[in-house]
């Protein structure tokens, strides 16, 4: 086990909670992109690109460039996807994490330490979508502090705060390619409720989507 503890946030925390945030966000760009060059849709466009050029120039190094172009083209998607969700959050909820957070009924913002170090983070809110539970939100882990426990930690001590505050479940949202947290929510027991793409015009052409799990302090049978 990892020598750490997990205190509430504090005001001092902000700049490094803030860069957990948006290096954490930013690492699943490649994975991302990965993920768009697997969809069909994209190896049928391929295909079509290929065939249109080649039979209008006879020219295979101008439908080699095409392809390259292309790729270069969802390569700038996927990063402006995860750029522009870090942009916003960062000048929302992030910006003023104390008002957010610290000073309204029934949420909370927490950090892990280790060796003095603030290394992770995770926040919860009340859920605006599912009436009487609790959002767990912002959840990252520094890289070389990963596997060591401290997310699952963190997501107990959600649990915790919410079954201590009265609510009747917890929801979160993540993306498709975050393959660990997926695994990691799934192990303390959530659900997979759902699944959406994105409504940015730029998500609908990769099919890139969110999930959303639930935990249910008192499921149904």
């Amino acid at each position: 086990m990892a020598n750490y503890r997990i205190r509430k946030y504090e005001d001092k925390d902000c700049e490094v909670v803030r860069d957990i945030f948006a290096v954490g966000i930013r690492e699943h760009i490649p994975a991302g992109f990965v993920y768009t060059l697997k969809q069909p849709r994209l190896h049928l466009t391929l295909m079509c690109v290929l065939c249109l050029l080649f039979l209008s120039s006879r020219s295979f190094m101008l439908c080699i460039l095409a392809v390259v172009l292309l790729l270069a083209g969802l390569r700038q998607a996927s990063d402006y996807i995860y750029s522009t969700y870090v942009e916003a959050t960062l000048k929302d909820d992030l910006l003023d994490i104390n008002k957010t957070y610290m000073k309204s009924k029934g949420s909370c913002f927490w950090v892990a330490e280790s060796n003095d170090h603030v290394v992770a983070m995770v926040a919860a809110v009340p859920s605006k979508g599912e009436p009487g539970a609790l959002e767990l939100k912002r959840m990252s882990v520094r890289k070389n502090y990963r596997g060591l426990g401290i997310a699952k930690a963190l997501c107990r001590t959600v649990l915790d705060f919410a079954r201590a505050n009265g609510y009747k479940a917890v929801v979160l949202e993540t993306s498709q390619v975050q393959y660990d947290a997926q695994k990691l929510y799934e192990s303390i027991g959530y659900k997979k409720i759902r699944q959406f793409v994105l409504p940015m015009l730029v998500a609908k052409i990769i099919n890139f989507s969110i999930l959303t799990y639930r935990y249910d302090f008192f499921p149904h049978n």
